[in-house]
């Protein structure tokens, strides 16, 4: 636990440390407060559960004995006091400047097993060796951001540690490669899930496969070594229903063959990355969505429940990255996963929506508010 708490400041830029106003000042809370004393950043002192402050405010003064600034009350329960908490915790925010705006350019997370060619599929992409390139398992141990131009466009590549399974990691550094992996695939636009041809699609290539999913990110599965394959008429039919019928959890990925021993369709990846991205942006006016809804809902009536059925309102489109949208129903117990599949795929025939996800959120409307 001490091991965590250290990883947690040292990664941290400003800390809440959280203390118990029932539960008083207690030998673990010093401890604490000696490690956060030592990191030398910003620590905002929270004591919990205080419901009056008349009541407890004596208490909260004890805090102070801590040596780590002024403890703040609140109730999380009640909600007091939260406002001021987040004022002095957003104190020690920097200043937002035009020089700090947003980096625009597309972020390109390149995840996969080790050994699989991720490092060489960028250094292919660059056209130089910015990247280290090892038979070794394992060389690239830390995310590496990488500037690519392509056409005029500014790419961002995150080439990432391979991840291994839990029962192989026997150094620490490998528990901080798995961390920076899931953190890359969380600041890319769209994450490159690279396979080894050879191998085929593997239960830990599934795993990986679902960080990128789960988060909603563009997903291109990059099947590399495909130059080693031996192949004949059908080879790719049946190579790609075996990826699907194991990443069956995100039939939307887009999936691509190539080399970078030699640079086979490699620079097409830049067009599927564009098309990928345009479809995680993209935003389909109301007007249209409810159209598309009204004709579904025609084609196939709604699922009903003891003599209820369902009844679907309106849908609208809140969000972008991945492309996200609410709909407004009678009864959202009614609304069965299945019968949201079926409308997602009326969306899609519409708008294609490759290579992303689709979230959907459903929402109670009474009909009296109609």
């Amino acid at each position: 636990m001490r091991e965590q708490a250290q990883i947690a400041i040292d990664t941290a830029d400003v800390i809440i440390f959280i203390v118990d106003v029932k539960q008083g000042l207690v030998d673990a809370d010093s401890k604490v407060a000696d490690m956060l004393r030592r990191s030398r950043k910003p620590v905002v002192l929270v004591v919990n559960k205080v419901d009056s402050f008349q009541k407890y405010m004596m208490d909260v003064y004890e805090f102070y004995n801590l040596g780590i600034g002024e403890p703040h009350p609140i109730s999380a329960a009640s909600m007091l006091g939260i406002g001021d908490m987040l004022d002095e915790v957003t104190s020690y925010f920097p200043e937002h400047t035009a020089e700090g705006e947003e980096d625009e350019r597309p972020r390109i997370a390149i995840v996969g097993k080790p050994n699989v060619g991720k490092s060489s599929i960028i250094n292919k992409l660059v056209g130089e060796n910015r990247v280290i390139v090892s038979d070794i398992a394992g060389t690239t141990r830390d995310a590496i951001d990488t500037e690519v131009v392509h056409n005029g466009t500014e790419y961002v590549f995150i080439d990432t540690a391979g991840l291994r399974k839990k029962n192989k990691i026997k150094e620490e550094l490998e528990r901080f490669s798995i961390i920076r992996t899931v953190t890359a695939v969380e600041r890319a636009d769209v994450v490159l899930v690279v396979i080894d041809a050879a191998e085929g699609v593997t239960e830990q290539d599934a795993k990986i496969a679902g960080i990128a999913h789960e988060r909603g990110k563009g997903v291109i599965i990059v099947v590399n070594k495909w130059d080693a394959i031996e192949k004949n008429d059908k080879t790719i039919y049946e190579y790609e229903n075996e990826i699907r019928r194991i990443l069956s959890f995100m039939p939307y990925a887009e999936i691509m063959y190539v080399s970078a021993k030699t640079g086979q369709r490699l620079m097409k990846l830049y067009d599927m990355i564009d098309i990928v991205i345009a479809n995680q942006t993209l935003r389909v006016a109301t007007g249209v969505l409810n159209e598309i809804m009204a004709e579904a809902v025609a084609m196939q009536q709604p699922p009903s429940d003891k003599g209820k059925r369902l009844k679907l309102y309106y849908i609208t489109q809140v969000a972008v990255k991945p492309p996200t949208f609410v709909i407004f129903v009678n009864d959202k117990e009614l609304m069965h996963f299945s019968y949201t599949r079926y409308l997602e795929n009326k969306i899609r025939e519409a708008f294609g929506f490759k290579g992303t996800s689709l979230k959907f959120f459903i929402r109670e409307r009474k009909e009296k508010d109609q």
